[in-house]
């Protein structure tokens, strides 16, 4: 007998504490979700994180979300962290940059560029 009454105690605590529980890890998974969310920009934009100039154009990795790409735009004054927006025009794999000297995994060119404030 003393084991049974037991045994219903620690169920009943049990199942009085995991809704509890269950509810605080949803709240910081929806938290966690939200911060994410905060980073991540529309398709067509990112957060300037490095900037290389040259004649007629400028290189930009721009970083959304998890993501990280490069833009080439007409010439361009942008600093490092910088909120951009851009209107793509074409992307092209494997673009190799002779004035760079350097070959890009995938560049996308735009027509044009706005700094967001």
């Amino acid at each position: 007998m003393r084991f049974t009454v037991a045994s219903i105690a620690v169920l009943i605590s049990s199942l009085l504490f995991y809704p509890f529980n269950t509810l605080a890890l949803h709240h910081e998974e929806a938290r966690t979700a939200a911060a994410a969310a905060d980073k991540q920009y529309p398709n067509n934009e990112g957060k300037v994180v490095d900037v290389l100039d040259t004649t007629g154009y400028t290189y930009m990795e721009l970083e959304n979300g998890d993501r990280r790409f490069w833009i080439a735009a007409p010439t361009t004054k942008v600093n490092k962290g910088d909120h951009i927006r851009f209107v793509e025009s074409m992307s092209m794999e494997n673009f190799t940059s002779k004035t760079l000297n350097r070959t890009f995994r995938r560049v996308i060119f735009v027509s044009s560029t706005m700094i967001k404030k």
